[in-house]
């Protein structure tokens, strides 16, 4: 287990690549032909996970320190054996449909809290694609018989945008050419994520303010000169960012300042609590002031919860979060795990239907299970920055699922970190 204790943050870091687009990579380097190189890779769980489905599907990915090799094609290894998504609801939802592509049956699986998830909003639309869909009571593994034929297909996009970025990824590769009509679509900017993905490698895909997707089939996926460099994660930058803001100051480098990422709202919400931010094109410096109590939607990126937790326990006033609904099917239930352990170190939190309201309080030290969430966890340590006593973390391994050096970088700008 780490502990964190109370500390004075300066310093520079380099932000992590961003899981979020390097699973998108990987997907897309297994449906081109030929060769393609993904530059500032990531090897967190989430990304590993994808390698091995790509793998088993037929890729070939060589491993490098600062690079992954995939040559693509779609020729499952053995299609008894399970695809193991490991704990990545992005995974099993994005290579649903891009497996469908292959003419036979195969099945998805995953680990731990993935295993609860729901899926069963993909039956139907795979179904009116051409394809045969079957789910364990909604949830994995779920079962997929193909071919993916194209055509046309509601889908529901309440629960959130993967499904539907799997669907934008296999589509283009289909025989026939696609519509497909989107309801309720929550983290639009995700979607924006995928269609830059697929600009980057040749794929073209319209849209009509995100209710209706026109995508031509069958469509050749390449990226320029056979390469294609990871931006920056702004999801796990989002937690150095709020540390600056409430315990001293840092600057994160490696940063697309005007990067789709739904995560770069934080940006706003640091300045809207009263926090110095500076930005050029590439590199963000937030540094302490004083914090007042904010109101953030953050229906569109609700990963942005457990930072924005932190940074309104340490703001004057009572602080709204709307977008609650989005924390229930995540790692964990985000919304009852933030609220638990927020309040055994002293925050006030109320969730109020779809909201939830912090008051600002000077939190104590204690001991925080993280759930298994590698996004608790992370919030658990910067709460910790300005906190009376050391703070402890069980299950601090969860980081790994999407950001391994965070404890590292923060002990680099500062951060009062020890086993």
């Amino acid at each position: 287990m780490k502990s964190v204790n109370s500390s004075n943050i300066k310093g520079t870091v380099t932000a992590p690549a961003s899981k979020s687009m390097m699973l998108r990579a990987i997907a897309a380097a297994l449906l081109a032909e030929g060769t393609t190189t993904i530059l500032n890779p990531t090897y967190c769980n989430d990304s590993l996970a994808a390698l091995r489905v790509i793998e088993a599907l037929g890729a070939k990915a060589t491993r490098g320190k600062n690079k992954v090799i995939v040559r693509g094609g779609m020729n499952p290894v053995d299609p008894a054996v399970a695809l193991n998504c490991g704990e990545s609801g992005l995974g099993i939802r994005m290579f649903s449909p891009i497996a469908a592509l292959w003419p036979g049956e195969l099945t998805l699986t995953g680990e731990g809290s993935l295993l609860s998830r729901p899926v069963s909003m993909m039956e139907e639309p795979l179904k009116e694609l051409g394809v045969r869909a079957t789910t364990a009571n909604g949830c994995p593994p779920l079962k997929v018989k193909g071919p993916l034929l194209g055509g046309e297909a509601e889908v529901d996009g309440s629960v959130g945008s993967q499904f539907l970025t799997g669907l934008l990824m296999a589509l283009p590769k289909a025989p026939k050419d696609s519509r497909l009509t989107v309801t309720n679509l929550k983290s639009t900017p995700y979607i924006d994520m995928t269609l830059a993905l697929l600009q980057a490698f040749g794929v073209q895909v319209r849209h009509a303010n995100y209710e209706t997707f026109f995508i031509n089939g069958p469509q050749t996926y390449a990226c320029q000169n056979g390469e294609y460099r990871v931006e920056g994660d702004w999801s796990g930058v989002s937690f150095l960012l709020t540390a600056g803001a409430v315990a001293g100051s840092v600057t994160v480098t490696g940063l697309d300042t005007a990067s789709p990422q739904a995560d770069r709202k934080i940006i706003e919400a640091l300045s809207s609590a009263g926090a110095l931010v500076e930005m050029t094109a590439d590199t963000v410096t937030v540094r302490k002031n004083k914090l007042n109590c904010f109101h953030f939607d953050a229906a569109h990126c609700p990963d942005l919860f457990p930072p924005l937790a932190v940074l309104a326990c340490n703001c004057q006033g009572t602080s709204v979060i709307t977008g609650v609904e989005r924390l229930v099917h995540k790692e964990s239930n985000r919304a009852v795990a933030l609220e638990k352990e927020f309040s055994a170190l002293g925050a006030v939190i109320r969730i109020d239907g779809n909201r939830m309201e912090i008051k600002g309080a000077t939190l104590k030290g204690g001991v925080i299970d993280s759930h298994n969430d590698h996004r608790i966890a992370m919030a658990a340590a910067v709460a910790a920055l300005n906190a009376q006593g050391a703070v402890t973390i069980r299950g601090d391994e969860c980081v790994a699922k999407s950001y391994p050096g965070f404890f590292q970088d923060l002990k680099k700008i500062g951060g009062n970190v020890h086993e």
